[in-house]
């Protein structure tokens, strides 16, 4: 291969690269920065090699009392096209208010600790999770609740609000009123069914969250 040759082959080469980095940042500044600042939720990110599917159960689920099983739709920006390809992160304390961990944890796990689940929704935008009621915290400053993060095909990853239980006498009206009902209504009313709780929770995309594109 002569002098000349070399250097077409080089200029190919490094034209296909600068393709390939321009293709990437394109990508990436089409995808749209919303929800405002949010402390952990990279964390939807940790699943790792697992295969997501639009179940999960939580770790300690059969260990645990009450059971509980969440579910609902993910729903588009109208409210009523099920959204596909959407995950679905939670995690709660155990029953007794602690982020419990075993003590191997990396990334957000050292805080979320492993009770913890992912979903990503078919066609059909439905999701679910079996796991248990979370206590309180052992100082009892805040209800019950279950954390949620959700992460869009177009979109980076943003916090909703968090699953809370209608029937925790922390949950004040105080606390109610201060709520954003990002992407609708967190707080739930669990019902008791053949011995597990049941809880139905549609999710609504860009509902409340800032920066949300209206009408994409």
């Amino acid at each position: 291969m002569n002098v000349r040759s070399i250097t077409i082959h080089l200029n190919l080469l490094l034209a296909v690269w600068l393709c390939a980095s321009c293709n990437a940042q394109t990508r990436q500044a089409t995808a749209r920065l919303v929800g405002g600042s949010c402390e952990g939720c990279e964390a939807i990110r940790e699943y790792g090699n697992k295969r997501l599917t639009p179940v999960d159960t939580l770790p300690e689920f059969e260990n645990n009392q009450p059971q509980m099983k969440i579910s609902g739709t993910v729903f588009m920006q109208d409210g009523k096209t099920p959204a596909k390809d959407v995950i679905v992160y939670i995690y709660h304390t155990n029953r007794q208010g602690i982020y419990q961990t075993r003590g191997n944890e990396t990334g957000w796990a050292k805080r979320h600790g492993f009770i913890r689940g992912w979903i990503k929704t078919g066609e059909d935008g439905r999701y679910t999770f079996y796991t248990f009621r979370p206590a309180t915290y052992p100082d009892r400053s805040e209800p019950g609740h279950i954390h949620v993060t959700v992460k869009e095909p177009d979109k980076n990853e943003y916090y909703i609000d968090e699953y809370l239980f209608d029937d925790d006498p922390l949950l004040t009206q105080a606390k109610r009123g201060k709520l954003e009902n990002r992407a609708g209504s967190g707080i739930v009313k669990p019902k008791l069914v053949n011995g597990m709780l049941i809880i139905e929770r549609d999710l609504f995309l860009g509902k409340n969250i800032p920066d949300y594109p209206n009408g994409k």
